[in-house]
């Protein structure tokens, strides 16, 4: 590890002794420069082209994540390195319907119900191939893995939304759509 990565990992395990999130969204120090890292589109994390085994470490990295417009830092109250993220940081891989919504793990060990603040959201490539998201926090998304993304679409029913009859899903008294009505093959 280098120097600007072992002070990375200092302030995320200062913040994890605390059993809370950094406050991440505070701190804007001047930019030091890209490291090496990157992000990949199933979630795992690498470093100088070498995958993170360490899950520990991976989840440390993923609470002082900051995101400014398309680009991803990771940040201390000092430090602000530049990292690449392929897709969303972030990968839903569980899903579960209760009566208070539904909520969604992350690959890093993040819980959220989804409602006001938390939204679901589903990109169609020119194919058709649907991306789902699940916001986290502060910009941050999870792309909902395959699995949990059919579970998501088990749980959908039709609703008008402005006129149009959509096919999504409801949690905490929020409608997500996903398809237009029209457009599901049945």
């Amino acid at each position: 590890m280098t120097p600007a990565t072992d002070q990375l990992l200092k302030a995320a395990q200062d913040a994890a002794k605390q059993g809370k999130l950094p406050p991440v969204h505070l701190w804007n120090p001047d930019f030091c420069g890209d490291l090496d890292m990157e992000i990949r589109r199933d979630g795992t994390w690498f470093y100088e082209g070498t995958p993170i085994g360490r899950k520990p470490l991976v989840r440390l990295f993923s609470t002082i994540l900051k995101r400014e417009g398309d680009k991803y830092f990771l940040v201390t109250p000092v430090e602000k390195v530049g990292i690449r993220v392929v897709d969303a940081p972030f990968v839903a891989v569980d899903i579960e319907q209760t009566d208070d919504g539904i909520t969604f793990t992350t690959n890093v060990g993040d819980t959220v119900t989804a409602g006001e603040g938390h939204a679901i959201r589903v990109e169609r490539d020119a194919g058709g191939e649907p991306s789902p998201y699940v916001h986290i926090r502060a910009g941050l998304e999870a792309l909902i893995d395959r699995k949990s993304f059919y579970r998501l679409v088990d749980m959908g029913e039709a609703h008008d939304l402005d006129g149009t009859p959509m096919f999504g899903v409801w949690s905490r008294g929020c409608f997500f759509p996903i398809i237009p009505m029209a457009e599901l093959e049945i």
